[in-house]
């Protein structure tokens, strides 16, 4: 008899990850390693106890996200396969997986391929990666009715800052800012700047760099 593929699922929400544990938990071919809420607890297991697979949430509220995280594991336990996983329809992730040598990313909400399948894929060798990132609704239109420049200013949006400081961020004038803003109230439907965060952060539209790595930022300013 064949020996099962230990799998260590890590989501800091409950749900998540009672979700990732049914799903080994009724495949003949997996067995649960552990089941953790935190991405540098993983990082630990993963140098002490025998892992073949993690599904790991790439944001985490506390300590070090899950992206970077397994960037560590990867460096350190080469052969261990890594599915990151995300709730939101953040694409910019994706490339960053890639060039970590992670195998495969999952979008909870949107993809059309079961979990199952995306882990019996990557333990047979494949890179299973979305072939379109996820358009979800956004007001009247889809997310990419928006242009590259919209999203890029709608994320610092998100941040809830001003024109001036979006401006200083991506480096263009306030004027054009404003313009890309107006934009968006056209298309979307939208009446206020804050609608246009507020809705983006609902449904995870689009995440800021600095919402991923904020709390391991925190830390580090801790000790």
């Amino acid at each position: 008899m064949n020996e099962k593929i230990k799998v260590l699922v890590v989501d800091d929400q409950y749900v998540a990850r009672s979700f990732f544990e049914i799903h080994v938990e009724m495949a003949k071919r997996y067995e649960l390693a552990a089941s953790l809420a935190s991405a540098e607890q993983a990082v630990a297991w993963c140098m002490e106890h025998p892992v073949d697979l993690v599904i790991m949430d790439v944001m985490m509220k506390y300590g070090l996200d899950g992206l970077s995280c397994a960037r560590t594991i990867k460096n350190n336990r080469p052969g261990i396969k890594i599915i990151l996983v995300t709730s939101t329809a953040e694409a910019r992730w994706i490339e960053k997986a890639r060039k970590a040598n992670i195998e495969s990313f999952w979008f909870k909400e949107y993809s059309d391929i079961p979990l199952t399948e995306v882990m019996d894929r990557t333990m047979n060798g494949e890179s299973v990666y979305p072939g379109i990132p996820p358009n979800p609704d956004f007001g009247e239109i889809k997310k990419y009715d928006l242009s590259a420049r919209e999203l890029e200013v709608l994320r610092e949006l998100t941040r809830n800052l001003t024109n001036d400081e979006i401006a200083e961020e991506l480096h263009i004038s306030p004027h054009t800012v404003k313009r890309h803003i107006e934009n968006m109230f056209a298309k979307t439907g939208f009446k206020s700047r804050i609608d246009l965060a507020v809705n983006a952060r609902i449904l995870g539209l689009v995440v800021h760099e600095e919402e991923r790595t904020k709390s391991s930022t925190k830390r580090r300013q801790t000790l």
